[in-house]
């Protein structure tokens, strides 16, 4: 008997080490491990899927694919638009993803066979930009700028196979338009959409029932001119939603550039502590360790208190940055094919 329980004891004190290794919490992101891509395109779409597949799209048309977490990479230009840029992407699996181009043709493509093939889903009217996609289940939606006096709301119940302008959708000032800065201005859950104006009208819009209704609401990010405002959203919690922005026209400007919502994006605050280090295109929440990462062209913030504080802890800039589905992994994109995955 005292054998058995010296090898019982033995276990229960293995397992406990185990267990206390696996549940060390990291005290800050310590950088970015930078990727080597065979492109030098801007990447401002970016989709991960798990740690090892992601997918990236950006100028000149590209579209870009790894199956080994950046080892190697499939690249191409899709239906030969290689004057296009395309700033979103959404991958559904390791053979599908959605893409879509700002400017014109405002366009969104699929593939269902990894890249090899492309087929285009939609169109939009002469005149038409595209700023971003998000996805919830099967359904989809995208954000475009204001057509006639609309906001142009795409919808899709089908992952991305047909698309439709929502009759729904609301109306908007001459001129108006979101962020097409990283494909994060757009945020969908369950019943829920939000998207962010930009500029000189930074408001968020709110749908709680699958874009049938809309409320609009204002905000004291910084949006004294037209290359100011909300660039990127995300959720931390039921209630919670933490917005970015600044001015992309002054990098290093680090002014009202940050914001967070505690009711479903009803009602807007500035943060009360320092903010993030300069204008920020993207933002994403690390549930993991209770981070948020916020990037833009002049270097990477985080922040362990909801969006409350921020510090910078690395030189690196970035155009978007994306947890992957399995929420184990993140990754940034950037100018010149730049792609790397957070390291803590």
């Amino acid at each position: 008997m005292k054998n058995y329980a010296t090898v019982f004891l033995l276990l229960f004190l293995l397992v406990s080490c185990s267990k206390s290794k696996n549940t060390v919490i990291s005290e800050k992101p310590l950088g970015w491990d930078k990727i080597e891509t065979p492109t030098t395109a801007s990447l401002r779409g970016l989709s991960p899927i798990t740690e090892q597949i992601v997918w990236a799209s950006g100028s000149g048309g590209t579209w870009l694919r790894t199956l080994d977490a950046g080892e190697t990479w499939e690249s191409g230009i899709i239906d030969g638009l290689d004057s296009v840029d395309f700033r979103d992407i959404e991958g559904i699996d390791a053979n599908t993803a959605i893409a879509m181009a700002s400017g014109q043709p405002a366009v969104i493509y699929k593939t269902i066979d990894g890249g090899k093939t492309w087929e285009k889903k939609y169109q939009g009217p002469e005149g038409a930009f595209l700023d971003g996609m998000a996805f919830y289940k099967n359904a989809g939606y995208a954000i475009g700028d204001v057509v006639e006096g609309k906001w142009m709301i795409l919808q899709t119940k089908d992952l991305g196979e047909t698309w439709k302008w929502m009759e729904s959708s609301p109306p908007g000032p001459v001129g108006g338009g979101s962020f097409a800065a990283s494909g994060s201005g757009i945020l969908a859950d369950g019943d829920n959409i939000w998207f962010a104006s930009a500029g000189k009208d930074s408001k968020i819009y709110h749908s709680p029932d699958n874009g049938f209704h809309w409320e609009k609401y204002p905000t004291p990010i910084v949006q004294n001119e037209d290359s100011q405002g909300i660039f990127s959203m995300v959720r931390i919690d039921v209630e919670g939603i933490v917005a970015v922005g600044g001015d992309y026209a002054q990098a290093d400007l680090s002014y009202n550039n940050c914001m967070v919502s505690l009711d479903k994006g009803k009602t807007w605050n500035l943060i009360p502590g320092k903010l993030p280090s300069g204008y920020r295109s993207g933002i994403e929440f690390y549930s993991r360790f209770g981070w948020l990462v916020t990037v833009g062209p002049n270097g990477s913030d985080f922040s362990t208190n909801r969006g409350d504080d921020w510090e910078r802890f690395s030189e690196e800039g970035f155009h978007a940055v994306k947890i992957d589905h399995t929420t184990t992994s993140i990754w940034a994109s950037g100018a010149k094919g730049k792609i790397a995955r957070l390291v803590y």
